[in-house]
């Protein structure tokens, strides 16, 4: 006999049941019955807002029993550790959990609040995890504790696994040197990795590449009261950092996706390791070690993939430095009034700019987004093109006030040229 759970996937149960499915309210074991509503509440538009209600006051019991069980399905899984959906109580039961893919914990780590990441160290299995760490690592709510213990984890599974001698063979081998993947064995010497600087350093550091600049020194003391109130406030992107990095930042790095190994071959010569140059530091990882003043610095001086990031941080007078930068490109501002994921600071002051105004694309751009307020788009939509303000009309994105006015001046402009 078929599941019901198998039935819903086929679309073969009637609406009334649906509605029953959709409160949990089925005769069926609780572990079929939160199956069900994980996938109502991600594929149904129908029933999955009720869905995602009773999954939200589902009893707790029940569902850590869930969270922890091998046999619970890897989209129940997900669907639990995802930052929306998350519960507390259940984390710890889902870091343990073999069935959730390791590429999950590394997607989770870098974007994980304060109670997550104290979480997260106390399990087993995230600390025995090097890309997790790796991720965890460059979360902006790491204190400066944990990322010494987060550091010291990684070295360990870093270190290199000594050769097999005959005094060797007979000591058990570590933990650490079991769960390493094999991508990680040659991994450089964390002994001879330097350790980040700190923040004040990082930015000292980059002086004499910067050198002095009129713009930066004019920023900092126009802005010298705000940077005061701000403090040592970290990088915080709108949106999140998942939404910031994208889906496929994140390799997989689950040992069981991984193929099977081959059979043991007979002993070869162990060769000497070639030399690995030192990991180099992503653009995210050196932002997330500066200070306001830093990431000021770096907004006013550094590259593009720099200023694409810091422009959405949630600190004001950072994402408004970008936009002061002497190297900021046309395509750069194009991008920047078309994004839903900046401060609304961010849009009101790019029409202030006379030369981004020159650029009509920068206008279209502000008009057909939603995030730009009501008052700013209503103003600008004056210099737009007939084309552009039928499609706005139509664009269900933007607010019902800004669709009727481009329908009404649209009408206007056909009119007028009617009449020519």
């Amino acid at each position: 006999m078929a599941r019901t759970i198998d039935q819903i996937r086929a679309s073969k149960l009637p609406s009334n049941m649906m509605q029953f499915a959709a409160r949990g309210a089925l005769q069926v074991p609780a572990a079929e019955n939160i199956e069900i509503l994980v996938h109502l509440a991600r594929h149904n538009p129908i029933f999955g807002p009720v869905a995602r209600m009773t999954l939200a006051g589902w009893d707790e019991k029940s569902s850590v029993a869930a969270a922890a069980d091998p046999q619970t399905t890897v989209e129940v899984l997900e669907y639990f550790i995802s930052p929306d959906n998350l519960r507390p109580p259940l984390l710890p039961a889902l870091l343990e959990n073999p069935s959730l893919p390791v590429h999950q914990l590394v997607r989770f780590a870098i974007g994980a609040s304060r109670e997550s990441i104290a979480v997260m160290l106390k399990s087993q299995r995230v600390r025995a995890q090097h890309n997790v760490l790796d991720n965890l690592k460059s979360n902006p709510f790491l204190k400066k504790e944990e990322a010494e213990e987060v550091k010291k984890l990684l070295a360990e599974l870093k270190a290199p696994t000594p050769a097999k001698t005959p005094a060797a063979v007979a000591d058990p081998p570590t933990a650490a040197s079991q769960v390493m993947p094999k991508e990680d064995a040659a991994a450089i010497d964390p002994a001879k990795t330097s350790a980040p600087a700190p923040e004040s350093a990082a930015v000292s550091e980059k002086a004499d590449e910067w050198g002095d600049d009129e713009a930066l020194d004019a920023y900092l003391k126009e802005h010298a009261q705000d940077i005061a109130e701000e403090g040592e406030k970290p990088f915080k992107a709108i949106g999140g950092i998942l939404e910031l990095l994208g889906e496929d930042y994140y390799p997989v790095t689950d040992e069981a996706d991984a193929p099977a190994p081959a059979e043991p071959e007979a002993p070869k010569p162990v060769a000497k390791p070639k030399p690995v140059p030192a990991i180099r530091e992503n653009a995210l990882q050196k932002i997330n070690r500066l200070d306001v003043k830093g990431r000021i610095q770096l907004a006013l001086k550094g590259n593009k993939e720099e200023r694409s990031l810091l422009i959405r941080d949630g600190t004001k007078v950072v994402a408004l430095a970008v936009l002061e930068a002497p190297k900021l490109s046309d395509g750069e501002v194009e991008k920047f009034a078309s994004q839903k994921n900046v401060l609304e600071s961010v849009l009101r002051q790019i029409p202030l700019k006379r030369r981004f105004m020159k650029n009509y694309k920068v206008v279209r751009n502000l008009v057909a987004n939603p995030r730009t307020p009501l008052d700013l788009g209503l103003g600008l939509m004056k210099h737009l093109l007939s084309a552009d303000l039928k499609n706005i009309s139509g664009n269900k994105d933007v607010s019902e006030t800004v669709r009727k006015l481009a329908l009404k001046m649209y009408k206007q402009k056909e009119e007028q040229a009617n009449k020519k």
